[in-house]
């Protein structure tokens, strides 16, 4: 890890310890920001098991309360984790938001629009971009274009009833941010974030929203002893886990290659014993003189010269 004076801490730690401080707000807007490409404003970070301050939790996740530049309530959620049925757990998650956010007895029109953001910090699937976005969409049978689905809306800030239609977006989407596959080359404000997140760095020529405040506020030489101490022991949880990864990695691959070998000498002793009885059938055909040696041949699909090493 490089030690400069402007090394920052993990963002994953951050989000766990800082981020969640409303005087720190200002941060996560403007990565937000940067990834939805519209203004947003945090109203507040909801609580959740993931949320939970222990030191050796290797679910770093975030929920956020947030208002986006149309007055919409959305739920985000900001994770990193390592896990095999991870796009199950996605659904799971976004799903247990929507369920957790409606009152028994409340209207269809109440349940909560979600976006899960996922930061990776490990391999998921196969693809050559670094940010990936999914969403619902119903696509036709026949001639594949989208249903338009549109709703009314009052204007509230004009005195006379003024209405307008817009496109209904009520399901859950997806942000998945694959760490390793950027490169560290910046094309938009949202690059500026992700090359802090992957780097521990701010380079003094980004200019995205209040990416300047992450470069003030997550400085580890700004922390305490305290903190220091705690983030020093999340580091360390962090390369255990990483090693244990690995090395259960390593054994898969070994004991499959093991396996893989005692297949081989299976089959090697199948095919040895078949060869055998194969011959010992062709010896009792010969010794039975009925065929001929080339009828012989002909049936057990040999050569002549075969059957002639085996009298």
């Amino acid at each position: 890890m490089k030690n400069g004076k402007n090394t920052l801490v993990r963002f994953d730690w951050a989000m766990k310890y800082f981020l969640r401080n409303k005087a720190n707000f200002d941060i996560l807007e403007g990565f937000l920001t940067a990834l939805l490409e519209e203004a947003i404003t945090i109203l507040t970070i909801l609580e959740s098991e993931s949320n939970q301050e222990d030191e050796t939790d290797k679910f770093n996740r975030v929920d956020l309360l947030v208002e986006d530049s149309q007055k919409r309530k959305i739920i985000i959620e900001i994770q990193n984790n390592r896990e095999t049925h991870y796009l199950e757990r996605l659904l799971y998650g976004t799903s247990k938001v929507i369920v957790d956010n409606i009152n028994s007895g409340s209207e269809y029109k109440d349940v909560v629009k979600v976006l899960s953001i996922s930061i990776l910090y490990f391999n998921l699937g196969r693809g050559d971009d670094y940010i990936y976005h999914g969403r619902t969409e119903f696509i036709g049978v026949h001639n594949k274009k989208p249903l338009i689905v549109k709703e009314r809306h009052q204007d509230t800030k004009v005195f006379e009833p003024k209405y307008e239609f817009r496109e209904k977006n009520v399901f859950p989407e997806y942000y998945l941010i694959r760490v390793g596959e950027f490169e560290n080359i910046i094309r938009s404000p949202i690059d500026e974030w992700i090359y802090m997140i992957k780097n521990s760095e701010v380079r003094e020529d980004f200019k995205s929203k209040y990416i300047d405040k992450a470069r003030e506020k997550l400085r580890i030489m700004n922390m305490s002893e305290e903190e220091r101490r705690k983030y020093d022991k999340y580091l360390v949880n962090v390369a255990s886990e990483e090693d244990m990864v690995e090395t259960a990695r390593q054994e898969g691959e070994e004991k499959g290659r093991e396996e893989e070998r005692k297949n081989t000498e299976r089959e090697k002793e199948r095919a040895e014993k078949a060869e055998k009885e194969k011959e010992l059938s062709i010896r009792k055909t010969i010794q039975g003189g009925k065929l001929t040696i080339e009828e012989i041949a002909d049936v057990f699909g040999v050569s002549v010269d075969y059957i002639n090493q085996l009298k």
